[in-house]
């Protein structure tokens, strides 16, 4: 099954378009974690806590880049899978030539990925070759330097995040999305009327502050979409004294932020 057409089907048995973002930080993981493989070990009460509410779990690549973070993140993405949920590496490659071809092999382990388009579409050819995987575009992101660049005019009053939107949709062949922030509400309502049918990732919900109604109102194409929050899940529960309430209160973060962002659905 297609990337896009699987998560559709996890949105409506779930009802949830919640992305739950796994970053385990090692400066805070909790000291009651037991394992030889601590990321590890979190994720999997983190899953077991989440999965009835996640859409879709991403992990960032930067937090497992190191050999007992590639294991731990090979042990989650497989547990993820067998609670019946996709896994976006969020990991923004963009490269030439053969090192683009090595860094899509991770999409032979995961169901979809984030990609920077800046060094154009032959960089991203190996990517978006492989029409059952997911590929996310990053178009305009949430944090506060984007506007550095992103909103730079490229032309005709067009600003760089939606040209890049326009050149997104020219690319996919049902297999492409983009990542658009929610702390630019007004920003990510325009690229949705630029492009009706791309799929969104809208990060910053969480900690960041973004506007959930406008990432429900203008993430969806079609029902289809994920609003993502990763701190503010996995650490809810920071200065819990027992693991059995710090992981609950992950669960029933994610609960809460399905529940906020189904009232806009």
């Amino acid at each position: 099954m297609a990337f896009f057409d699987e998560l559709a089907a996890r949105i409506e048995r779930r009802d949830t378009v919640v992305s739950v973002g796994l970053d385990p930080d090692p400066d805070r993981l909790p000291e009651f974690l037991d394992s030889d493989l601590p990321r590890w070990a979190f994720n999997r009460r983190i899953i077991d806590a989440t999965h009835e509410h996640a859409a879709c779990y991403k992990p960032n690549a930067a937090f497992y880049e190191d050999s007992d973070g590639w294991r731990a993140l090979e042990e989650t993405v497989a547990y993820a899978h067998g609670k019946g949920v996709p896994v976006l590496l969020d990991a923004k490659r963009g490269d030439i030539g053969n090192t683009a071809r090595q860094y899509a092999t991770v999409l032979d382990s995961v169901d979809a990925i984030t990609v920077n388009p800046y060094l154009g579409a032959d960089a991203l050819q190996p990517f978006l070759s492989r029409e059952d995987k997911g590929v996310f575009v990053l178009a305009r992101t949430s944090n506060p330097g984007a506007q550095e660049f992103q909103r730079l005019e490229v032309g005709n009053g067009k600003r760089l995040y939606e040209y890049v939107a326009q050149r997104a949709a020219e690319w996919s062949e049902g297999n492409v999305g983009l990542v658009v922030g929610a702390t630019a509400p007004e920003e990510l309502e325009a690229v949705r009327e630029l492009v009706p049918e791309l799929p969104f990732l809208v990060p910053g919900v969480g900690t960041q502050g973004g506007d959930a109604e406008a990432a429900v109102e203008h993430g969806l194409a079609g029902g289809v979409g994920l609003v993502n929050s990763s701190r503010g899940i996995i650490f809810a529960g920071e200065g819990s004294q027992s693991a059995e309430r710090y992981f609950d209160a992950a669960g029933a973060a994610a609960r809460r932020l399905k529940r906020r962002l189904n009232e806009y659905r």
